[in-house]
């Protein structure tokens, strides 16, 4: 599977170049940010609850056609997953928060003047990871090792936007295909969790 979404990170990457060279090309760039609620999937993780976090960064966008655009982006977004638990008579909550940056390359189909279809794979670079918990014992934050955990996520997006002249509104939805743990130590407190993140996003031309 991580084969397959290489192959499609460079295709897509060879038909933005491609593009490029094109004298009649047309391209929009400019600023997007996000609001991110992610979680862990797995079959081992059962008592999850959505992670509220945030996505900032850039895009470029090529027109390939008159309704359809590869869609570049470069972002810092943050995932993980947040969890109740209850020791004895105590209750507390613990927070994984994982830090990343994150290539995303979309193929955007143009339906009409204000929707957009867009979906693709993405790639993500862990930057850093911690866990913070709160609870009856009080509250705790530690680094993780980056060396417990998988420096990169792989995964497919697809999402819908509205397009208000230069700026569009859109929800995506995230699914990484990549385990998160690298370590024993790591798969006996996460298991095969997988990333995973709804985006409700803003972008806005320049």
């Amino acid at each position: 599977m991580k084969k397959i979404i290489i192959t499609s990170i460079f295709s897509l990457l060879s038909l933005v170049a491609f593009t490029n060279q094109s004298k009649a090309q047309e391209f929009r760039s400019g600023i997007k940010g996000s609001f991110n609620l992610s979680n862990f999937y797995s079959n081992d993780i059962d008592d999850n609850n959505l992670r509220p976090g945030f996505s900032l960064g850039f895009f470029k966008e090529n027109q390939i056609g008159p309704s359809a655009a590869i869609q570049t982006e470069f972002l810092f977004s943050t995932k993980g997953n947040r969890s109740e638990y209850r020791t004895g008579p105590f209750d507390g909550e613990a927070k994984f928060n994982l830090n990343y940056l994150e290539l995303p390359i979309m193929l955007d189909l143009k339906a009409g003047s204000a929707l957009d279809i867009t979906f693709g794979p993405y790639v993500s670079y862990l930057v850093s990871a911690n866990v913070t918990t709160e609870g009856d014992f009080g509250s705790s934050y530690s680094e993780i090792d980056r060396d417990e955990l998988k420096s990169f996520d792989f995964g497919f997006s697809g999402g819908l936007g509205l397009n208000f002249g230069t700026t569009e509104l859109g929800a995506r939805y995230n699914l990484g295909l990549t385990e998160i743990a690298n370590s024993n130590n790591a798969r006996s407190i996460m298991g095969d969790a997988k990333n995973s993140v709804i985006q409700f996003y803003i972008a806005l031309g320049m």
